[in-house]
């Protein structure tokens, strides 16, 4: 049931979307000249796959987990970006190709190793990572692995229609900050 919600949903917010995004996109172009954003994230079985967003931070910023990037890295236009949560509309189209899910564990990075290892012994892996969940809500981050891994596997544990919409309705009116950026 989720997997058919995801994927209407994804659609529905890509059609209605799509004019803003290709405003976001040729703002991108002349904000950093390049506007999307593509990194490898760990997936659903540890499996690689490419996530995108709309990039935030200048092109020659270092690879690593938002909370450890400088601030100074975001342009002007991803701070806007950033506090709308524009910047995950195109992770849309991850959620269609079934990379990921709307609502799940957030993808993090291989190179996250106190968190891989962390999730792996409560079983997150087991299911698609997400544009949002309970623990960007809560405004948990990858900041704190092991609290970040309890919250990830209370959300799977009691995952319903209802938890899924409270955790969508919750992230598009506000709620969560996302990665902290230093």
């Amino acid at each position: 049931m989720i997997r058919v919600l995801d994927v209407f949903l994804s659609i529905t917010g890509m059609l209605i979307g799509l004019p803003l995004m290709m405003i976001v996109t040729c703002i991108g172009f002349f904000d950093t000249g390049s506007p999307f954003f593509l990194q490898k994230r760990v997936g659903k079985n540890k499996r690689p796959f490419t996530l995108i967003k709309f990039r935030t931070m200048s092109k020659n910023t270092e690879s690593v987990a938002s909370h450890l990037a400088s601030v100074d890295s975001i342009t002007k236009v991803g701070k806007f970006l950033r506090a709308t949560k524009l910047d995950e509309l195109p992770q849309l189209w991850n959620v269609i190709l079934g990379d990921m899910s709307l609502v799940g564990p957030r993808p993090n990075l291989f190179n996250q190793e106190e968190l891989i290892f962390e999730r792996d012994k409560m079983g997150i892996y087991n299911v698609r990572p997400g544009i949002t969940g309970l623990a960007q809500i809560q405004n948990i981050d990858m900041a704190t692995p092991a609290r970040l891994a309890e919250v990830d596997e209370k959300m799977i544990k009691t995952m319903s229609v209802g938890l899924y919409f409270k955790c969508i309705f919750a992230t598009v009116f506000g709620a969560g900050s996302g990665d902290a950026v230093k």
